[in-house]
């Protein structure tokens, strides 16, 4: 029986040893850092519901490098099939070198293999670029009868009616702070720093009742799940989101996900959103300093966004504010606004990150043609390094100026006061009375989604 080997190089990366320690030393960074490692690989989870019978498969998480090769080769791997990140797909070129030397072949996919499929094509076997399941079924096929091809594109986008269950079963017993499922791909909007919207096609719903199927596969292996939609912009474009709600609100789930502030403007949804079990809701506000090309009705003027957040709030859901440092026109006066807005603001949750211009966005074609990209690893690209010119700092001010914005957004007071901010909007939350004790627990739990 062939067998195929799943290894996804996935989590949190941090290049800068110095930039490293620092983040560790912060309140919640390390908590965060860690549940991010933790979040299940969904792409390979759900090529692994794809399998043939008389194909087996295995999981492997790289969160233990030294284990790793030896784990998977005592499964005699007929395939081993590699998922990753920009920031770790240097570690899956080594790791797929090491394993092509043992004579097995090796297909690597994602977002970066997507977007550079002839510099993958130096380290691997075979590329699977765009969406994995529409190649998947030829890739098994072709290993198989022993021609596999370099390169596999779909020639039109997945259609997500024919959306496989993911192998929940294959992630170890207890081994994540959060369950994922994806309701949708693609996103209406293109922001200009985005990985995601439009690298693997235009926004695609995924029917209700394959995601009640996928809710109660997960419910199967924890009662009490914490599920975080793997969306690039959950509600946008959909004409009536009434069926997916009311999918959520039957399975009694606690939920975490991303839409744009405007959700804040429609009382109603608002109401059905929490209703239907979401707690938490990233928002991207991006940048006080620049208005980033491709956002559509997305952007507009920071008090209306936070009329919006603090609507969503007032629902009982928690908003985590995204923010951005180091967009053109940023300055060390600019970034001290940031920081003095961060502190005061409403905001329960904040997440900030560098800009980072990630291969396939319009962002890294722009910096790359006016010559301003550094000539950094990609293990650099990681929302934490700074990998270009700025437009008005040095990079060494830009470096200093995302040190200064962290101790003061993250200094242990005002990490305290969003504690309790949290918890005081969750008191309004519709399930609170019944879940107290879950909603206290999620403390423990909370991450920050990659807004990559």
């Amino acid at each position: 029986m062939p067998h195929v080997a799943l290894v996804p190089f996935t989590g949190l990366r941090v290049a800068e040893q110095e930039m490293l320690a620092f983040g560790m030393s912060l309140p919640g960074f390390r908590e965060r850092a860690n549940a991010i490692s933790e979040l299940p690989s969904l792409g390979l989870l759900t090529l692994a519901g794809m399998l043939p019978e008389n194909w087996s498969c295995s999981y492997h998480p790289s969160a233990r490098p030294q284990d790793l090769m030896e784990d998977v080769l005592a499964t005699s791997p007929s395939l081993v099939a590699l998922s990753a990140l920009t920031a770790s797909v240097d570690e899956a070129y080594k790791f797929a070198r090491e394993v092509s030397n043992h004579g097995v072949p090796v297909v690597l996919g994602g977002l970066h293999a997507t977007s550079m499929p002839e510099e993958a094509l130096n380290h691997v076997d075979a590329v699977c670029v765009g969406d994995g399941e529409s190649s998947w079924p030829q890739i098994l096929s072709d290993c198989e009868s022993g021609s596999l091809q370099r390169q596999y594109k779909n020639t039109k986008p997945f259609n997500l009616n024919a959306a496989p269950m993911p192998r929940f079963d294959l992630i170890p017993k207890g081994g994540v702070a959060r369950w994922t499922i994806q309701t949708q791909r693609g996103c209406p909007w293109a922001c200009e720093f985005c990985g995601a919207s439009r690298l693997l096609g235009p926004p695609r719903f995924k029917p209700p009742l394959l995601i009640q199927k996928e809710i109660d596969a997960i419910k199967h292996l924890d009662n009490s799940p914490w599920i975080e939609l793997a969306d690039d912009n959950t509600l946008a474009g959909r004409n009536d989101p009434e069926l997916l709600l009311a999918t959520l609100e039957q399975q009694s789930i606690r939920y975490f996900t991303e839409n744009d502030w405007r959700i804040g403007e429609d009382k109603a949804l608002l109401g059905r959103l929490a209703q239907s079990g979401c707690v938490q809701v990233l928002i991207g506000i991006e940048s006080l300093a620049f208005g980033y090309h491709g956002m559509g009705k997305k952007e507009t003027h920071l008090e209306r966004i936070m009329a919006a957040v603090d609507a969503i709030q007032d629902a009982g859901i928690v908003v985590n504010g995204c923010f951005i440092l180091g967009a053109d026109g940023e300055t060390d006066s600019s970034i001290d606004q940031l920081i003095e807005f961060a502190r005061k603001s409403s905001i329960a949750e904040i997440q900030l990150t560098l800009q980072t211009p990630f291969p396939g966005t319009a962002l890294y074609r722009r910096l790359k043609q006016q010559g301003r990209l550094l000539q950094k690893p990609w293990s650099h690209f990681n929302l934490f390094d700074v990998v270009y010119q700025p437009d008005s700092l040095t990079v060494k001010q830009l470096e200093n100026g995302f040190r200064r914005a962290l101790s003061g957004i993250f200094s242990e007071d005002v990490a305290t006061a969003r504690t309790e901010k949290r918890m005081a909007i969750w008191r309004r939350h519709p399930s609170f009375t019944k879940n107290s004790s879950t909603f206290r627990n999620s403390e423990m739990k909370d991450t920050n989604h990659d807004h990559a």
